[in-house]
């Protein structure tokens, strides 16, 4: 079963950064990763307007699969917004995968003591926002916050720059893998 880590925060607070960090590190040690990304805007399509998957979706299809010799894509057309996470994930579950990464989905993740969760913020306040809800376990705070305080805001919770120290936390999230086994 794969480790579950949603890094969950506001608008450029670095939650990207901290997923494209956390992948590419945790993938050059041959971890296999999967990731899941949180739209929140409507009418946000991956499909090109005008290519055939786009075409057959405007000619009714509800579920286009594409394949390439490098790529598959799945694209589900649907007017139900997600709010359920175990959904989200089950697409996942035949993957043989290390990590789930997850980006966004707080309001899914936030309670879940089966997810673990990095909080990515702006500030001291942004991340107190954060805490207030979210239950562990959380494995640290980063992001633009990480920038600009090198120091605890609680000393079960470390902020990470991940320009200075970001082997720490892909260390710690390392250790998780290893706990499952």
């Amino acid at each position: 079963m794969a480790v579950v880590v949603a890094v969950v925060g506001g608008k450029k607070s670095g939650k990207t950064w901290t997923m494209e960090y956390l992948i590419s590190k945790l993938a050059g040690m041959g971890f296999k990763i999967g990731a899941v990304k949180h739209i929140h805007e409507e009418g946000i399509t991956i499909d090109t307007t005008g290519k055939d998957t786009w075409k057959f979706a405007k000619a009714g299809a509800k579920v286009i699969l594409s394949s390439s010799p490098d790529e598959l894509a799945l694209i589900k057309r649907s007017r139900v917004h997600y709010r359920d996470l175990d959904t989200i994930l089950g697409y996942l579950k035949n993957e043989e995968l290390d990590f789930i990464f997850i980006e966004g989905f707080h309001s899914l993740v936030a309670k879940r003591p089966d997810v673990y969760k990095i909080l990515a913020a702006r500030d001291a306040e942004d991340l107190n926002r954060l805490l207030v809800g979210t239950e562990p376990p959380i494995v640290a705070a980063t992001g633009v916050i990480g920038e600009r305080i090198n120091e605890l805001a609680d000393p079960k919770l470390p902020i990470i720059n991940l320009s200075l120290k970001g082997e720490d936390l892909v260390n710690m999230i390392k250790s998780l893998a290893e706990k499952r086994d």
